[in-house]
């Protein structure tokens, strides 16, 4: 369980194809500090640290995540956000996210107000109930808000904290992001989908 706030980023060093799964090998400022079997948020998709050494951590991802994240569009040298578990006694900033990430959604515009910077996706039909204006949402494994809302696209607003430490500040029109949506919407919308045929 993660919380969308992001400790830090990482470089992917290398990326070596194992069947149809990858295996990346990510160099961080937490990777000394890894150890085996420890789940990380690599760009909002909670992967299983499976070797290490001081400079470097590595992780595995399985056909099934790469189809339903950006994970197959990765490329060395490219920037990652990290995030390790919550721990029982920490602070609860951001929301609850899982890592389990539901689909990647693409930059459509990208703006800068007075020194914030306001990011537009598309939405894809099938997932617009599961977003609601000022609701949470998961964006690359950073928690955020939603700032406003139409039928075929969403927007946040990045502060210039967040914007600095994590790759957005190098998130382009065109690009792929992770999106898990609000854990708690999927519950309700499940609920209702099963016992009210209606809804």
């Amino acid at each position: 369980m993660f919380s969308g706030i992001v400790e830090t980023t990482g470089i992917i060093k290398d990326i070596i194809s194992d069947g149809q799964n990858k295996k990346f090998v990510i160099e961080s400022s937490i990777s000394k500090d890894a150890y085996i079997d420890q789940s990380i948020s690599h760009n909002g998709v909670c992967l299983t640290v499976v070797s290490k050494t001081n400079e470097t951590h590595t992780v595995t991802a399985v056909h099934e995540t790469l189809i339903k994240s950006n994970l197959d569009s990765w490329q060395k040298h490219g920037e990652v956000n990290l995030e390790r578990s919550l721990l029982a006694n920490s602070r609860m900033d951001g929301h609850f996210v899982q890592g389990h990430v539901d689909t990647y959604v693409i930059c459509k515009e990208m703006s800068e107000a007075e020194g914030s910077w306001y990011f537009k996706f598309n939405l894809p039909d099938e997932f617009s109930k599961l977003v609601v204006s000022k609701g949470s949402i998961c964006i690359n494994g950073v928690s955020l808000t939603i700032a406003d809302i139409d039928c075929t696209s969403f927007t946040v607003a990045i502060i210039p904290f967040t914007h600095q430490l994590t790759n957005f500040r190098i998130l382009k029109v065109g690009d792929k992001v992770n999106i898990e949506f609000d854990i708690l919407g999927k519950y309700i919308i499940s609920y209702l989908e099963k016992f009210h045929a209606n809804f």
